[in-house]
């Protein structure tokens, strides 16, 4: 599919809007639709850009057969066609916001995103949980432009709180949509928007498949039953929510996102003293890091000893990118070495970035660790108490976890999941037994998070 098409005149007319957007989502020429109706194609051009915006009945139905619409899709067209309901109109497809810079090592987690939401995908409600900082918003970012390359509107809330490390979207027509469509599903927390015009959501979006995605989420849920009617009413919806913690909603696939691979070696403590391989500077975390000191530093060149430092600021953050990106932005008044020796003492040091950005990360991994439940909390504190069960080298198993804890099997598995999900705790990707540690960054933060800290939403 070709989205070139979508630079053209934006319409004055809803039903040119509808003809238009149905067209260009199958991917047809006005030349092409022309054919299959056997309206001419300058019927259809006036048809579009506004200037005709009364077909007769006959045009409506060849039109509708040709772009191949279901009897929703179809009603729309119709009533828009109606005498009296000629009126600005949004052209489409709507654009994700622009990310500001590349993303670095996300392909695999980016592609997984884009395969699942597509028109062929098998998911209609997609959620990214991780830790603060862990760069949810930005593969979002990358998805949904993947998504709106190939043909796909896009529809983008950023809740209150939610990271703004881009450019925002316009405002207009479909901007009005949005906040329509979000107020519906939290009809309580936001102020209703009636449709603009008295149109419907599904009479502009159609039967086509359509992203909407919902930017550093509330824990709290929509209901269910919100939640149903919408992806009922608007058959081609696909959403896409990003937030700290899982709704549990029908229906709902987890997508956690874990933060950036780091070179192996035994983990923060350790091996990450010992000579690093050249190969290193390859993983995405330490490329992700060299990128913000290039940034940073005056002088670009960075030496070998420097690339040995990053590795090991990488193995200390476990990846992080929202926590490497604040150790970076020291190095104005610092350096890789006095960075590296601090954060062997405390990862968490560096949490608060020197260029005063209000991205409030500390705040927002104190407040995640203290919303935990308390079974989970008191998990995440024996383990942070007992090294011995996640030493950094060689983590825990589940049956050290029930020796640790003395719970049942059962029980401590449900425990180990919900810190999973939550990313306190990491799964290590080693072959052999299944093996999980509390990243070196958490277990900083465990012992002076407040226990019920109010809810934090920044995504990054």
């Amino acid at each position: 599919m070709n989205p070139a098409p979508f630079a053209e005149t934006v319409t004055d007319s809803q039903v040119g809007a509808l003809i238009r957007a149905h067209r260009l989502r199958i991917g047809l020429t006005q030349r092409e639709l022309a054919d299959l109706s056997t309206i001419s194609v300058r019927a259809i051009r006036d048809l579009e850009h506004g200037r005709a915006t009364r077909p007769r009945t006959d045009t409506v139905r060849l039109m509708a057969d040709a772009l191949r619409l279901g009897p929703r899709a179809r009603a729309a067209l119709e009533e828009a066609a109606r005498p009296g309901r000629a009126g600005r109109a949004p052209a489409g497809p709507p654009a994700p916001p622009d990310a500001p810079k590349p993303l670095v090592g996300r392909e695999t987690e980016t592609d997984t995103l884009v395969r699942e939401l597509a028109p062929d995908g098998g998911e209609r409600l997609v959620h990214v949980v991780g830790l603060p900082g862990v760069g949810k918003t930005r593969v979002a970012l990358a998805a949904a432009a993947a998504l709106h390359g190939s043909g796909m509107p896009v529809l983008w809330h950023a809740f209150e709180g939610a990271a703004h490390d881009y450019v925002p979207t316009a405002g207009g027509p479909w901007r009005e949509l949005t906040e329509r469509l979000v107020s519906g599903l939290y009809a309580s927390g936001l102020p209703h928007r009636e449709p603009a015009g008295g149109e419907s959501a599904s009479a502009l979006l159609g039967e086509g498949p359509v992203l909407l995605v919902l930017d550093g989420a509330p824990a709290r849920a929509p209901g269910a039953d919100r939640l149903t009617r919408l992806l009922h009413e608007v058959p081609g919806l696909r959403l896409l929510v990003t937030s700290d913690e899982p709704w549990q909603a029908p229906g709902e696939r987890l997508f956690l996102l874990c933060p950036l691979p780091v070179p192996s070696g035994g983990g923060a403590r350790g091996a990450a003293d010992g000579p690093q391989q050249a190969g290193d500077e390859r993983e995405p975390a330490v490329r992700m890091f060299l990128d913000q000191v290039r940034r940073v530093l005056a002088a670009p060149a960075v030496t070998a000893a420097d690339r040995e430092r990053a590795v090991r600021i990488c193995r200390l953050l476990d990846g992080h990118p929202g926590a490497l990106s604040a150790a970076a932005s020291w190095l104005v008044v610092s350096d890789l070495a006095a960075l590296c020796d601090t954060l062997a003492v405390d990862p968490a040091a560096f949490l608060d970035h020197l260029g005063g950005r209000d991205d409030r990360l500390r705040d927002s991994l104190y407040g995640r660790i203290g919303r935990l439940p308390a079974g989970p909390r008191a998990v995440l504190d024996a383990l942070c108490a007992a090294p011995g069960p996640d030493s950094a080298a060689e983590g825990f198993g589940l049956p050290a976890l029930t020796e640790l804890t003395g719970g049942s099997l059962p029980a401590c598995g449900r425990l180990l999941r919900e810190l999973l999900l939550s990313g306190l705790v990491r799964a290590a990707h080693e072959e052999g037994p299944a093996r999980f540690r509390v990243p070196a960054l958490v277990r900083a933060l465990v012992s002076g998070a407040p226990v019920g800290a109010p809810q934090a939403t920044a995504a990054v």
